[in-house]
């Protein structure tokens, strides 16, 4: 048989481009190298899958050719994800922060629901098939494995990038995709945490602050972001980490990033508070000042750092010492040795360069029948349902050519 589309990898994109592709009637096949489907949307947000946000456009992504982003994404809104998932039966829940869950909190509710529509519409699910190797003949493909190859007149690249590598995504698909011509950009790992070897805010495991981190390269300010920050065992993590360390990798030149631990000041706001502080309440402990604004662990390691003790009234804190408190405060630049890497990343950077691909359809310009969705193009957002919206999109966008040759 040969197949009129035969999509390889049934992650978020692959089952969103089967699902809408079958809408044709055409012959798809869905191949899955794992024994699994889904392992990606089984364990993303700790299990609880943050599917999209209130507030998606393509400021909230990094890729060359953002243009495009912003066609794919507006093929197909954050609105219509939740009105997708409405209709296959899955009530979302819209939190304060803008990101959206299922009403469950599991990813198994959105897996087994794309999966039952799956098996509805009709396309052929097979796992346990990894594709090797791919070749073009005249108006078909054959692709490739272990014990099986398979013909298909089109075929859709949604294998995704190199993150988590243990639920598949090991770069296959781009080495696919390299294979057959295409251009790769430079990949790294992309919201994943970041190492440090500073003993003193390793014992701060486990304490979550709201911290603006600021991204230094050669001095100059390259990137400001801010929201929650967790300190861990190896260094620190929570969303603010995450989106920061693709730029992190990314930047050039002498690199470092700053952090403020009470972003509701700057040095102006804060200066006034200590003077107003010095003026009502001068016998406060300054320790206790903090405390005020901050954790009392957290409180502790920075007056360690800064020599300053922390049971000294506010009122007899001398001027220099007080300007470097407010520097650490404020200003301290972290130990930033690396990041974990692939093994913890939510999403690859980089990936099959998009000037070689049609921005409406995400056909390939240069192998005709040749489409791609999800993280293995060069696109990656920031954290909160971004990178699902991307996926979806992407999968939908593909799908619909099938749908309107």
């Amino acid at each position: 048989m040969i197949y009129d589309v035969v999509i390889v990898g049934a992650g978020a994109a692959g089952l969103m481009t089967a699902i809408t592709a079958s809408k044709s009637g055409l012959r798809i096949l869905l191949l899955e190298g794992q024994t699994r489907v889904g392992a990606k949307i089984l364990m993303s947000g700790g299990g609880r899958c943050n599917v999209t946000n209130k507030t998606v456009s393509e400021k909230d992504y990094n890729s060359r050719q953002i243009i495009c982003v912003r066609n794919i994404l507006r093929s197909f809104s954050n609105e219509c994800a939740v009105q997708f998932f409405k209709d296959l039966g899955v009530e979302l829940i819209l939190e304060p922060t803008g990101k959206y869950f299922p009403s469950t909190y599991s990813g198994k509710t959105i897996l087994d629901a794309l999966l039952c529509k799956i098996k509805a519409c009709g396309s052929t699910l097979l796992t346990g098939h990894k594709v090797k190797a791919i070749t073009v003949g005249k108006n078909r493909f054959t692709l490739s494995g272990e014990g099986f190859h398979f013909e298909a007149k089109n075929i859709v690249l949604t294998t995704g990038g190199l993150s988590y590598p243990s639920t598949g995504s090991d770069g296959t698909g781009l080495r696919l995709a390299q294979s057959l011509g295409h251009h790769v950009i430079e990949t790294t790992p992309a919201l994943t945490p970041l190492r440090s070897g500073d003993d003193d805010f390793k014992s701060l495991s486990g304490i979550t602050i709201e911290a603006q981190l600021t991204l230094l390269s050669d001095d100059k300010k390259c990137f400001r972001l801010r929201d929650g920050f967790l300190f861990t065992h190896f260094g620190f993590s929570g969303p603010v980490a995450l989106d920061i360390s693709r730029h992190w990798l990314k930047t050039k030149g002498r690199k470092q990033i700053v952090v403020n631990f009470i972003p509701d000041y700057d040095e102006h706001s804060l200066r006034s508070y200590l003077g107003q502080t010095r003026k009502n309440a001068g016998r406060k402990s300054i320790k206790n000042v903090l405390n005020d604004l901050m954790p009392e662990r957290l409180v502790e390691v920075i007056l360690r750092k800064t020599g300053i003790e922390g049971g000294g009234p506010v009122n007899q804190l001398e001027k220099q010492a007080r300007r470097r408190l407010m520097g650490d405060c404020l200003q301290y630049p972290l130990d930033v040795t690396g990041v974990y890497g692939y093994t913890k990343a939510e999403v690859t950077a980089g990936g099959v360069d998009l000037a070689q691909i049609n921005p409406k359809t995400l056909e390939s310009r240069i192998v005709p029948g040749l489409f791609f969705a999800g993280e293995i193009l060069d696109v990656d957002g920031r954290i909160g349902g971004f990178n699902f919206q991307w996926a979806w999109s992407s999968g939908h966008a593909v799908g619909e050519v099938f749908c309107h040759p």
